[in-house]
């Protein structure tokens, strides 16, 4: 079969042929391209005849895999698969696996480091202090004792929230489903509206669905408390950006730790969210770190070697 890396996994070219080398040795085609395709047209072009194709945050739209017509599995190294047109795929029988797991370490700590970042100031501390300025206007609060609204409690979101219980915060969550790990952990399921009200600290942690798009709106700001903060790592469209701004803005939550938009940085001038008072704002890096991009390549190419065993894991 005629096998097809879209992008760069992160890893070394080492590493690289570590985890793909089963693919060449059992007699199948393996190409790598060491950058992303610049337009559809090259993105189409490079897939070509492709079985199998492997691709990390790359869009890939019906207008791709139209012109796709071997295409039967693909292997996605991220989590969330909104950047793929899933309907379109399963409507052709092409077979969708994710990386499910590979970051759920480095997005759960960057949660917690963007609560800290937060809470303490530690941007404007920097500033001021390379300003040769002292901590005037800058204490900030402390995360134990606090409460923790966790909405989502999936592996992401149970690990946030493990590291938040060490730390000593109250925990409750917000999710489609109770899962018994999070009842034994100290949990308290409630309402939504109930925990944006209750809550210190409100973490995001779901997918973007048709159910999830919009979820933290002005009506859901308006009832968090006005020294509390929100902390995004999972999609930006689940919040309301314009809402969210104008909440910073006026000074009707305390602030905010993003790592995703509406779009993928680099933002645009005219997004609401990149100059707001009292936030610290990130790249979306939660996932990246050099243990994950690891992990991620091990699952992917898993992927396909259970696939190609009649086996498939990680069915989306």
């Amino acid at each position: 079969m005629k096998i097809v890396l879209m992008e760069p996994l992160g890893i070394s070219p080492e590493k690289l042929e570590e985890v793909s080398s089963f693919l060449t040795a059992a007699g199948h085609s393996f190409t790598a391209y060491n950058d992303r395709a610049a337009t559809a047209d090259e993105l189409a072009e490079r897939i070509g005849d492709a079985e199998i194709l492997i691709l990390a945050n790359q869009p890939l739209r019906e207008d791709v895999l139209s012109r796709c017509p071997n295409l039967k599995m693909i292997s996605i190294g991220f989590t969330g698969v909104d950047h793929v047109d899933v309907d379109y795929c399963k409507s052709r029988g092409i077979l969708l696996s994710n990386a499910s797991g590979y970051s759920t370490n480095a997005v759960a700590e960057l949660a917690i480091g963007l609560m800290v970042a937060v809470s303490r100031n530690v941007i404007a501390c920097d500033a001021a202090c390379r300003a040769g300025k002292d901590k005037s206007g800058l204490i900030g609060f402390e995360l134990a004792g606090k409460t923790l609204g966790i909405v989502g409690t999936g592996a992401i979101g149970l690990k946030t929230a493990e590291i938040a219980k060490a730390i000593g915060c109250r925990l409750v969550a917000y999710s489609r489903s109770q899962r018994p790990e999070a009842l034994a952990m100290g949990i308290e399921y409630m309402p939504l509206e109930q925990l944006m009200q209750e809550s210190d600290i409100v973490s995001l942690h779901v997918p973007v669905t048709p159910a999830t798009k919009g979820l933290i709106d002005e009506k859901m700001l308006s009832l968090m408390k006005p020294n509390a903060i929100l902390i995004n790592t999972a999609r930006g469209p689940v919040v309301d950006s314009a809402a969210l701004a104008a909440a910073l803005q006026e000074g009707r939550i305390a602030g905010a730790g993003l790592d995703v938009f509406d779009t993928e940085p680099p933002l645009p001038e005219d997004q609401p969210l990149r100059d707001c008072p009292r936030t610290v704002v990130t790249p979306h890096v939660a996932f990246a770190t050099r243990e994950s991009m690891v992990k991620r390549a091990i699952i992917v190419f898993e992927n396909i070697r259970q696939w190609l065993a009649g086996t498939p894991i990680n069915q989306i």
